[in-house]
């Protein structure tokens, strides 16, 4: 499944079988799989309405969201999902990693740091700041490769719930 064009862009991590290139059309029932993957060890309700719309998204053209893949010889083997953020505290730019998944199958071949290895080479060429993400706190396995290659931000993530529209008529404060 590999083509020259992704082969320019192989990985230098020699272990690795896998090359890291764009998502495209034709990839879309293996990210499908993938992503429905994803959702589901993190608990997300199964949603056929999410996977198409994300999807749009990487289909569209100039969407802000990229889906880079991860294809070894016997196929993609994991997906990821890249934005780019500005940082107003630096005055500069970074690329924040929405997603991250690994085919349980083809775990710990290099695939996911292959990924992370494409994405901060392209954050050095476009001249970015960062590369930056966030895993689940009992996502043990992950953050066994992520404490190998970036450092661990001081930073703490919050979420916080939008605020319920108002009625029609009712005035806010």
């Amino acid at each position: 499944m590999s083509c020259p064009e992704s082969r320019k862009r192989r990985s230098t991590h020699d272990q690795c079988p896998c090359f890291v290139r764009p998502l495209k059309p034709s990839d879309e029932n293996r990210w499908r799989a993938l992503f429905r993957e994803y959702r589901a060890l993190y608990q997300l309700e199964e949603s056929e309405e999410v996977v198409a719309r994300v999807w749009g998204w990487f289909m569209a053209s100039g969407h802000e969201c990229q889906a880079p893949v991860a294809e070894s010889p016997d196929g993609i083997v994991a997906i990821g999902h890249y934005r780019r953020f500005a940082r107003p505290s630096t005055g500069t730019v970074g690329l924040w990693l929405d997603d991250l998944f690994t085919a349980p199958e083809a775990r710990n071949i290099g695939a996911a740091r292959a990924m992370i290895q494409r994405l901060t080479e392209l954050a050095g060429a476009e001249g970015h700041s960062v590369v930056r993400w966030i895993t689940a706190q009992d996502n043990h396995q992950a953050q066994g490769l992520y404490e190998q290659v970036p450092v661990r931000a001081r930073w703490l993530t919050y979420d916080a719930a939008p605020a319920p529209v108002p009625a029609s008529g009712q005035e806010t404060r």
